[in-house]
């Protein structure tokens, strides 16, 4: 009786969590200078430098260099999601 119970919380628990994951940690490697993401902490900067472990944002309206660690980028904006997002 146990098994497919822990079977259950594998498939829809822990199997999409490492996807995720997965595909997050991929689209870090991807990060590159020029790119627009959004922090975590709901920064929205374009990338003007990247470090190992931390990159340096221009955030907008007075051009303000910010750093970063790579860890707190959720989105990364590109530019066909801007054109169809105005």
């Amino acid at each position: 009786m146990i098994l497919p119970v822990i079977a259950i919380f594998y498939f829809l628990l822990i199997l999409p969590q490492q996807r995720r994951q997965k595909k997050w940690a991929a689209m870090l490697d991807q990060l590159k200078t020029g790119d627009k993401v959004t922090t975590s902490g709901g920064l929205r900067g374009t990338i003007m430098a990247l470090k190992d472990d931390c990159i340096h944002l221009r955030v907008p309206p007075n051009n303000l260099v910010v750093e970063v660690t790579k860890a707190s980028v959720q989105v990364v904006t590109t530019p066909e999601e801007e054109s169809k997002s105005k």
